[in-house]
Order: structure tokens, then C-alpha cells, then sequence
């Protein structure tokens, strides 16, 4: 009966999608038009910041640098901010400066951003082919990635292997000691995609965010950080209601600088545990 039923909510589930298909093609066509393409942020795209060694200048010297890259897409890339500043590493880098546990484990904090708008997982992936090997490993790698490979209908199957062969060639070539893949976002709730075609896109994104979670349960020194969403909304609204289309850009599409401002704190929050972990 289960096995039944199951059946039949997927055939009420395709038959619904053929119903809403000319919706769907009108409504995805009418974002592409009329949504306000957003530039990438200026601002600096690597950097090294000295950290706080306290008194002690001689253990300094004995501490290792930390390695940081930001890969992926245009959320990845800081889209929907006006500067690199209020973006992701903008927001991240400033708050790892000061976790006591960096500045105690190590002398120099290098990072770096390598990022495009509009790339998918297989974009992704031939721009880490294609970059030279670093001079040093990478101690945290985070990756954004999903939205375009949801908006461009990529096959489940591709999804699933080019997801494996980022992680491959991440731990090869860039020596990743930790790799973290952000959660895709709540795609249904984002105010430029108009209902129905929010629920058609929000349930996709859900898929490949699952499928991309159980990767990363399955391999190594691989995390997945499913972005909490409620929190951000609590820690913001202070107890009253709000409308979640603050946190996101005047596209009702890319992070805003609020958003991006929350993604990091819990961003570095998840970096420090991975770092603490490793050492004992």
C-alpha cells in the first residue's frame, strides 16, 4: 500500500508539473527579462592578514599560516553587494581575524576568492582544473554551488558525479584539509521566482541539496553546512516578525549584505570546530 501510494503521488506530481509546463516557460522567461542583473562587488579577491600573536613574538615565528578559498558561484562571489567588504569574505575573513582559536593556532591568515557568476558544479570544476596547484596546501575550502545547476536543469546524475570530482580534485591538487559545501538556498522563498514555478524550482533545489548532503556524508574531511535560515530570522527580527526579503537583494534573488553578514558569522563558527577538531 505505501509502495502504491507512493507511486501515485509521483504521477499526480508529474502529470501537476506537464499541467503548469507553459507557466513554468512563461514565468522563467519573464524572470530572465525582467530581473535587475546585479555586477560582483569590487574589492580585493586575496589577501593576508597578520594576526595577534600577543606578546609572545618567538612562538609566532613556529606558528603555521592558514590557507583559505572561497570557490563557487555569484553568491560565492559577493553578488547582490556593493562592495567585497559587506560580502561573504568581507564579513568572514574580519570575524576569523578574531576567533582566539586562529590566532593561537596560527601566525598568518592568507585567503582568497575564486568566483563567477552564473557557474555551475561543472564550471566549477574546470576552473580547479585549470588554476595552477597552490605553493601550499589549503587548510578550509568553501564552495557555493547549486542555484545554476538547478536554474539550468542539469541531470541528477551529472550533478552527483561532478559534485564527487570537485571533492577529488580538491583533496588532490589543493591538499584540502577541510572542505565545507554551503547548503543551497531556500530557492521556493525567494521573492523574484513567482509561484508556481517557486515550488517546481524550490522542489529541485531540494534534491540536489540532499543528494549533495549525502556526498558529503560519505567522504572524509567533507562538510555539509545547512544554512540556518531560522536563526538568521530570530537573531534579526528580535522577537517580532519579519519579512524574509531582507534577506535577500534588491533582485529578490542573490544574498544581501545582511544575509551574507549572518552566512558568515555561523560560516566561521562551523571553520573553528573544523580547525579545533583537527588538532586533537
Amino acid at each position: 500500500m505505501v509502495a502504491t501510494s507512493k507511486i501515485q503521488n509521483k504521477i499526480a506530481s508529474v502529470a501537476k508539473d506537464v499541467l503548469f509546463a507553459p507557466v513554468y516557460l512563461y514565468q522563467g522567461r519573464k524572470i530572465k527579462r525582467d530581473t535587475v542583473r546585479l555586477p560582483e562587488p569590487n574589492g580585493e579577491r586575496h589577501g593576508s592578514v597578520q594576526l595577534d600573536h600577543a606578546s609572545n613574538e618567538s612562538a609566532a615565528q613556529n606558528k603555521p599560516e592558514l590557507h583559505i578559498m572561497i570557490v563557487g558561484d555569484s553568491a560565492a562571489a559577493g553578488v547582490g553587494s556593493e562592495t567585497q567588504q559587506e560580502a561573504l569574505v568581507g564579513k568572514l575573513i574580519p570575524i576569523l581575524q578574531q576567533q582566539p582559536t586562529i590566532n593561537e593556532q596560527f601566525a598568518v591568515l592568507n585567503w582568497s576568492l575564486q568566483a563567477t557568476t552564473g557557474h555551475t558544479s561543472f564550471d566549477i570544476l574546470r576552473r580547479l582544473y585549470i588554476m595552477p596547484a597552490p605553493n601550499k596546501p589549503i587548510d578550509v575550502m568553501i564552495l557555493s554551488v547549486g542555484v545554476n545547476d538547478t536554474t539550468s536543469s542539469v541531470a541528477v546524475d551529472k550533478w552527483q558525479q561532478q559534485i564527487k570530482d570537485i571533492i577529488a580534485i580538491a583533496q588532490r591538487k589543493f591538499g584540502v584539509r577541510e572542505l565545507v559545501f554551503l547548503s543551497l538556498p531556500p530557492m521556493a522563498q525567494m521573492p523574484a521566482i513567482p509561484a508556481p514555478l517557486n515550488n517546481f524550482v524550490g522542489a529541485k533545489s531540494s534534491i540536489l541539496d540532499g543528494i549533495l548532503q549525502q556526498i558529503c556524508m560519505a567522504h572524509k574531511n567533507v562538510t555539509y553546512m545547512a544554512t540556518d535560515f531560522p536563526r538568521m530570522i530570530a537573531e534579526h527580527s528580535n522577537g517580532t516578525p519579519i519579512d524574509i526579503k531582507v534577506m535577500f537583494a534588491s533582485d529578490g534573488f542573490h544574498p544581501s549584505s545582511l544575509m551574507y553578514g549572518y552566512w558568515a558569522q555561523q560560516l566561521s563558527e562551523l571553520i573553528v570546530e573544523l580547525l579545533d577538531s583537527s588538532t586533537h
